[in-house]
């Protein structure tokens, strides 16, 4: 775990997590990603790109999507999904919110142990029309986490930011579609598309990025 003086650098952020902090609050969404916003249309929602300090140092937390789903089924994510209304509250469909809510109702995280310490551009993903914006936010306050509603999560895990910046987890993935994208092998699992897509931007703009052979691919 991580040393108390570490944890307590600036606002509560401890000091590894500074960079991402910073690289959040200047990225373009150019950088992130060649799928952006159409100028009309789009369905918006919301990610937790939740960064948490676990057995194994610093990590984040994602989901397993259930195998019975009828879109991206068993793919692992980050937890999240559409900025609906909640009760009529106009207050409850904003991109901060929308995360929180999503995340407690895939894990059962507690949302006030989170601190959300950035909003990145909003992004494209364009097999399902989603507008997605990833909130990132510090676990300051960690709470038990396990799938809610097994006929929509499968699992849910921690990934220890070593293993996704370990190069010999990292790959190309070729999409039977043609499309070609980042991916990780880690926690025995695959992890591709948008959640691969954002995690491996966060980690070149933060400067946590290993140098990694990007010519090795893997198949979906």
């Amino acid at each position: 775990m991580t040393g108390l003086a570490e944890l307590i650098e600036r606002d509560g952020l401890p000091r590894w997590l500074l960079p991402v902090r910073e690289a959040a609050e200047t990225v373009r969404p150019e950088q992130l990603s060649r799928f952006l916003p159409p100028a009309q249309g789009g369905r918006a929602s919301a990610v937790l790109v939740l960064f948490g300090d676990g057995p194994s140092g610093p990590d984040l937390l994602l989901i397993e999507r259930a195998r019975a789903l009828r879109s991206h089924a068993g793919q692992p994510s980050f937890p999240g999904g559409a900025l609906d209304p909640v009760d009529g509250d106009p207050a409850s469909v904003g991109p901060v919110a929308a995360a929180l809510r999503e995340a407690e109702e895939e894990t059962g995280l507690d949302p006030a142990g989170v601190q959300v310490f950035a909003v990145l551009p909003a992004l494209y993903i364009p097999v399902s029309d989603f507008v997605v914006t990833p909130v990132l936010g510090w676990w300051r306050r960690e709470t038990p986490v396990a799938p809610v509603d097994p006929a929509e999560t499968g699992a849910v895990f921690r990934v220890p930011l070593t293993e996704l910046t370990d190069p010999a987890n990292r790959a190309r993935l070729r999409h039977p579609s043609g499309h070609v994208g980042p991916a990780f092998e880690v926690a025995g699992r695959l992890v591709w598309g948008f959640t691969a897509g954002v995690i491996d931007r966060v980690l070149h703009y933060s400067g946590l990025e290993r140098e990694w052979d990007s010519s090795r691919t893997v198949s979906l």
